[in-house]
């Protein structure tokens, strides 16, 4: 399999979004529009990720970080291609993009009902904080 990663473009977006939006456990709100992604790219420049076989998108990953934390948001791997290292190779390579810019902890979140999910990311190294809890409010 000749799988090529490389950082996600504005011009991924589209196919990120079908992808995102077919993969269980991944939740796509109001924040996930092209315009909002874009501006998401934009603001972390070079961190987002795509892996591609030929010219078909089958994984992506938001990167990004706050200048003080970072974040991984909507891994998804499609499903003929998962258990052969991309996902983890997405996630190395993104973390090793947060630790040239400084950035010394990332953060994911997962629905709390995403077992396949949580399995992945535990494989992977990650543990979760039983300390915190999320609380979110609308801007407006």
């Amino acid at each position: 399999m000749d799988v090529t990663i490389s950082v996600m473009t504005a011009g991924d977006l589209l196919a990120a979004l079908r992808l995102w939006g077919q993969t269980e456990g991944v939740g796509l709100n109001e924040s996930d529009t092209p315009d909002q992604l874009r501006a998401y790219l934009n603001r972390n420049p070079g961190l987002s990720l795509i892996a591609r076989v030929g010219s078909r998108l089958v994984g992506a990953v938001l990167c990004g970080h706050d200048g003080r934390r970072g974040y991984l948001n909507h891994l998804a791997v499609l499903p003929e291609y998962r258990g052969c290292g991309l996902g983890r190779q997405m996630v190395e390579t993104g973390l090793d993009s947060l630790a040239a810019q400084g950035i010394l902890k990332c953060n994911v979140f997962l629905y709390a009902d995403n077992e396949q999910g949580e399995r992945f990311w535990n494989r992977c190294g990650w543990s979760a904080r039983n300390d915190l809890i999320v609380l979110q409010r609308k801007t407006n």
